[in-house]
């Protein structure tokens, strides 16, 4: 984590208000994390980890 840098992303079309949102303090840094779902999607949650499980064995 030491140097790591973390931009806000201003590309989401979700309204802040209406998506949930994580908030984590560390040190003195405020982290806030919201979750957007398409509605167009067709790949469930399971779908989707176990894809992004793959791709990263595959990265190994």
């Amino acid at each position: 984590m030491g140097s790591e840098k973390i931009t806000e992303d201003t590309t989401t079309t979700a309204p802040a208000k209406d998506a949930p949102a994580l908030v984590k303090k560390i040190g003195r840094t405020t982290y806030i994390v919201r979750v957007h779902f398409s509605k167009n999607s067709k790949e469930t949650m399971s779908d989707k980890i176990k894809r992004m499980l793959k791709n990263e064995i595959r990265q190994m």
